[in-house]
């Protein structure tokens, strides 16, 4: 591929998995580490823009193409060592990254509950899981393999180019375009899964208790009802065996309850708002107690067929009841049609520049609305209440928050501008949006 073939192609239409995001661009497609020098050092000439895009499942802009979307699908080499140090292209799924793993008896040691991201786009908006002991994927990250807008390509780890690989681990794709990147697995393992119902009220009572009572755990809130969905994880040696849930169950569950029956209950009340509350008073009852032991990926991964709109803050661990309690309290006040659960979930402080768990334990919060929809005040309402605690959005979902605030936010935003400003100092990997929340690039 040559960079005048990357810009000769005709714009395309791009959208993301939400749908809330949409723009008609140029497209580059690398199947190369040299192919992403070539596009990057055409399109710093030309004063382009550059976008690298992976799965297109973030909710916020952070991704949004302006003049071309760099894809990296092409880069998506496997190469997992006796030691469990796994080098993985950019742009492979982390679906395929785990059955490469589990074939070769490694796991990553945490995951989200989503799989269809690709490995940088999920490192760069910060994906993380649940538990109060592990932190989020690039928490797992031991080396990356980055490119500059000048054409450097760079081999980050602690001992080289520290402050890059510090700051390019939750990079928001500011930095450069990361075409590979080395994880840190585990042995194989299994988790045991416990699922059943709970109160909203008993988790707010005792949040410290139940959210650390096994390695893995999180919780969904149905609004309208004071009733939950509690998931408890606990690691055990595969050695122990399996045991998966039965196929039927499983269909059940997780097909016909949790996607094509809980589709019914967004469209029933998208048409007809007041049947909201009772139908979330069903959804909350509809899925009962459960157990198994499966292969750990496919216990922390779920399907997410009914597209929505996210939003997520990461609040300190301690203050996450009485932001509950509030949100609550504010929906309760309000005359809203809460169709989806409130999830959440925790994560341990780690030491990356832009994580939301940078320096402090760490809850999430998220709130959904069906894709299609505004998100209205029910999004306000969790950042505003959130925010008077600190509260930090997580990179790939919406909010509305701007450089200024994030400053304050992060202590060590600074640190991070730095190094964006020297790799990238006239913004050709940036848009709007990044313009927003880390300010424009000097030579801008």
């Amino acid at each position: 591929m040559t960079a005048e073939r990357a810009w000769s192609d005709p714009a395309v239409r791009w959208r993301n998995w939400g749908g809330n995001q949409r723009a008609e661009v140029m497209v580059a497609r690398a199947a190369s580490v040299d192919d992403v020098v070539a596009v990057l050092t055409a399109a710093a000439l030309a004063g382009r823009r550059v976008r690298p895009i992976g799965s297109s499942h973030s909710f916020s802009a952070i991704g949004r193409p302006e003049e071309t979307q760099l894809v990296l699908d092409e880069l998506c080499h496997i190469t997992v060592g006796d030691d469990g140090l796994v080098t993985v292209g950019a742009g492979t799924p982390l679906y395929r990254l785990n059955a490469e793993l589990a074939r070769t008896g490694w796991a990553l040691t945490n995951l989200g509950d989503i799989d269809r991201q690709s490995v940088a786009g999920a490192l760069a908006t910060g994906t993380h899981g649940t538990g109060a002991g592990f932190g989020g994927l690039a928490t797992q990250v031991r080396a990356l393999q980055l490119v500059t807008p000048a054409g450097e390509v760079l081999h980050c780890d602690a001992g080289t180019h520290p402050e890059v690989f510090a700051a390019g681990r939750v990079g928001l794709g500011a930095l450069g375009v990361v075409t590979a990147v080395t994880l840190q697995a585990e042995p194989a393992f299994a988790l045991h899964a416990v699922e059943g119902p709970g109160r909203l009220s008993a988790a707010l009572e005792c949040f410290e208790e139940l959210m650390t009572s096994t390695d893995h755990v999180e919780f969904y809130w149905f609004p309208h009802t004071d009733a939950t969905l509690l998931k408890c994880n606990t690691r055990v040696p595969l050695s122990v065996g399996l045991d998966p849930l039965p196929r039927w169950r499983a269909v059940w569950d997780d097909e016909i309850l949790a996607n094509a029956a809980f589709a019914g209950v967004v469209a029933a009340g998208r048409r007809l708002p007041a049947l909201v509350p009772p139908l979330a008073r069903v959804s909350a009852r509809a899925l009962g107690r459960r157990s198994w032991t499966d292969h750990s990926h496919r216990v922390f991964v779920s399907r997410r067929r009914v597209r929505f709109l996210e939003m997520e803050y990461a609040v300190p661990r301690e203050q996450a009841p009485a932001v509950l309690e509030q949100l609550r309290r504010v929906h309760e006040d309000g005359d809203w049609r809460t169709a989806f659960p409130v999830e959440v979930r925790l994560a341990a402080a780690d030491d990356i520049p832009l994580s939301t768990a940078s320096g402090r334990d760490t809850a999430y919060i998220a709130a959904h609305v069906p894709a299609g929809t505004e998100p209205g005040p029910w999004f306000a309402a969790l950042e505003a209440i959130a925010g008077e605690v600190g509260g930090r959005p997580h990179w790939g979902k919406l909010h509305g928050l701007d450089a200024a605030v994030l400053r304050q936010r992060y202590p060590r935003f600074g640190e991070f501008l730095a190094v964006r400003d020297r790799l990238d100092p006239t913004g050709v990997l940036a848009n709007a949006h990044l313009d927003r929340v880390l300010g424009p690039a000097p030579g801008r």
